[in-house]
């Protein structure tokens, strides 16, 4: 394939890409109780209060580094403190690891390959998805894949110590947008001494070490932000990690997973189910037959394991043992969480299966019989299938969620009822987890932020409870009256003065009970 036909391709692509990750973005992204959250600490560090912390891990009583916070700072300034600048943020990188992947794929195998793997990763529905919202993990995948080929590069072309530490750099930045990415470092590790042992036909200790050691280095460099607060600190956050891991990880029991092979089996099946044939997520199960659902898992059962035949057939052995130590490891290494693993846990790993079922289409496209060149029609049928049935389940096909928009008019009917005076505010959320971050955004872009009611031993004097609650119940059957949400209870005696219905949620307003006492 010539370059000016695969750039016009390639253009397309992009443009697609684009299309299918901004089009009514403000819409269709998330905007709940972590968002806020995050959007918050970027207002902060625009006015000055800057942090060495990042957002808490889901997984455990531990944070994350620094570094999304400033990435989403940029881009919630330039779009006037709209929440939508910084999914815009995700989504342009997004973009680029479109891009990324078509370089990545050309040099790794060809053009046809590279562009392949680009044109099935721009319409995943399940990358688009994370592709549009800001949230930490959701920029994993351009860093992961960036870190990956730069070791490449460092082996196998430029052997020169700048990129090993360019590799390190990444991987610190990685593990400061997610805790999954340990795995990454796993891998770059394993990666590295399989293709230092075939590139010298043996183990050369000194070399070795040396690019280890330069790794280390760019790893220090780029995690030394969270470094700097572990070390001022005490390093709380170093040992609740290794407390979850001697602990939670090893010790303790969960219904999910109940052996080793469990997770490996399923995170496998998903790489390649979720991510390339948008095989359906469990809470869809109910739409389908268990026939139905048993033979699409045999078909991408089927191209996984073809595509993993294939890739031995490659040409280049430092791709074959790059990518093999990258699967191999990356889904084994899931053998030892014993917690749910959600879709997102896979983000370090999502180019991946695109590159092998691109190199599997690409070499069907290269079969023929004498002068019939039959692969051609077999591997455009194979790619357009799938890129079809892709096209055909883009996320647009549900309405928007509109929970910016639904934050943002909840917040000012709170504030049309506080009567500009001071007020202290609550969630209460029922059994869907969310935080109250997102109105208290929005309720602080608009001037009205809400009083945060101390503990009695901060603020013995209760200088910072008001005289009225405004209350939100995202839940239809929530009672704020006695609730002990700290918020509410925390307020004091109080009485509803007055509620109503806005959008899907009911806003109460409460009032102190004041207390007559006659005089004997």
């Amino acid at each position: 394939m010539n370059r000016k036909i695969a750039f016009i391709l390639l253009t397309f692509i992009l443009l697609l890409a684009a299309f299918m990750r901004l089009y009514m973005i403000s819409d269709y992204m998330t905007f709940l109780g972590d968002e806020g959250r995050d959007v918050l600490v970027a207002l902060h560090i625009l006015q000055g209060h800057f942090t060495l912390l990042g957002p808490r891990a889901s997984a455990g009583n531990f944070f994350t580094g620094p570094i999304y916070y400033y990435m989403m700072a940029p881009f919630l300034w330039l779009f006037h403190f709209n929440p939508v600048g910084p999914a815009v943020m995700v989504a342009l990188v997004g973009i680029a690891t479109v891009w990324l992947i078509y370089i990545v794929g050309s040099d790794f195998f060809d053009r046809k390959t590279g562009l392949i793997a680009a044109a099935l990763y721009a319409v995943s529905p399940l990358v688009i998805t994370y592709s549009h919202s800001s949230w930490n993990p959701n920029v994993v995948p351009f860093f992961a894949l960036l870190t990956v080929y730069c070791l490449y590069k460092a082996v196998t072309i430029v052997r020169f110590w700048k990129y090993y530490l360019l590799v390190g750099f990444l991987l610190g930045i990685c593990i400061q947008l997610h805790y999954i990415s340990l795995f990454l470092a796993v891998i770059v590790a394993v990666s590295l001494f399989l293709m230092h042992w075939y590139l010298n036909t043996k183990i050369l200790i000194r070399q070795l070490l040396k690019n280890y050691l330069e790794i280390f280095a760019g790893f220090i460099i780029g995690f030394s932000p969270f470094l700097a607060f572990e070390i001022r600190h005490g390093f709380p956050n170093t040992r609740s990690i290794i407390k979850f891991i001697s602990t939670d990880t090893t010790s303790e029991q969960y219904a999910t997973y109940h052996a080793f092979y469990q997770p490996v089996a399923d995170v496998f099946f998903r790489l390649f189910g979720r991510l390339v044939f948008n095989y359906p997520s469990p809470d869809l199960y109910h739409l389908y037959s268990l026939m139905q659902l048993q033979i699409f898992g045999l078909i991408v059962l089927i191209f996984a394991i073809a595509s993993i035949g294939m890739l031995y057939r490659a040409k280049n052995k430092f791709v074959v043992i790059l990518l093999t130590t990258w699967l191999v490891f990356g889904v084994s290494l899931f053998g030892l969480y014993k917690k749910p693993i959600y879709d997102y846990y896979m983000v370090f790993m999502f180019p991946l299966p695109f590159f092998l079922i691109a190199h599997l289409i690409g070499k069907i496209f290269e079969l023929k019989k004498g002068t019939m060149q039959y692969g051609y029609v077999v591997g455009a049928i194979l790619f357009l299938g799938i890129f079809g049935y892709n096209l055909y389940y883009q996320p647009f096909q549900y309405p928007p969620n509109r929970q910016k928009a639904q934050a943002e008019k909840i917040a000012k009917f709170v504030i049309s009822k506080t009567d500009n005076q001071p007020f202290n505010f609550a969630l209460l959320a029922g059994g869907s987890g969310n935080s109250d971050y997102a109105y208290v955004y929005y309720l602080t872009i608009l001037g009205h932020p809400p009083i945060a009611i101390q503990n009695p031993q901060v603020d013995p004097q209760r200088k910072t409870v008001t005289n009225q609650l405004m209350v939100v119940c995202e839940d239809p059957a929530c009672k704020p009256l006695g609730n002990p949400l700290w918020e509410i209870a925390g307020f004091g005696q109080a009485t509803v003065w007055k509620e109503w219905h806005v959008s899907v949620v009911k806003v109460y307003k409460m009032v102190h009970v004041i207390i007559h006492t006659s005089k004997q």
